[in-house]
């Protein structure tokens, strides 16, 4: 029942996402607008050297210089130590289960799960043993992991 709640839950977020993106997009529209198609054989994938295992692939926008989105592949049992995002960022969990350390609590997160991480907030990100986890990620700026130990990483 909780499982079922949580999806519904997600389904609604990305329903106001669409509806939101649509109506932001109307203008454009009238000029013809655009389309991005891209079947899952198509996605890019590329590995992120910093983080073994890891695979990003952006399907819009450039994570080097701003706001993106983009697919992050977490391996089965991938752990990321404490550390910050210097852009905000919103995200879904697509598959498997993530695990968020934050203010000392951990959060699991399942296929379907929402979260997001705005100014600068500190966490640890962990892929569940069972299985790989993908997330997609709507970053509003350049991409960084900053670990609290250290300088800043770029995926």
């Amino acid at each position: 029942m909780k499982k079922a709640i949580l999806v519904a839950l997600a389904l609604v977020i990305v329903a106001g996402l669409s509806i939101i993106s649509s109506q932001a997009g109307a203008a454009e529209s009238k000029k013809g607008g655009a389309v991005v198609l891209m079947p899952a054989d198509d996605i890019k994938w590329t590995d992120v050297a910093q983080f073994p295992g890891v695979k990003m692939a952006v399907v819009q926008g450039d994570a080097n210089k701003g706001p993106f989105h983009a697919l992050i592949k977490l391996p089965a049992g991938f752990m990321a130590p404490l550390h910050h995002h210097t852009s905000d960022h919103y995200a879904t969990v697509l598959s498997g289960t993530v695990v968020f350390t934050v203010d000392g609590k951990d959060s699991r997160l399942p296929a379907g799960s929402y979260f997001s991480f705005t100014g600068k907030k500190q966490h640890v990100t962990k892929c569940d043993a069972g299985s790989d986890c993908v997330v997609y990620n709507d970053v509003r700026g350049k991409w960084d992991v900053v670990p609290e130990t250290g300088k800043p990483t770029k995926m």
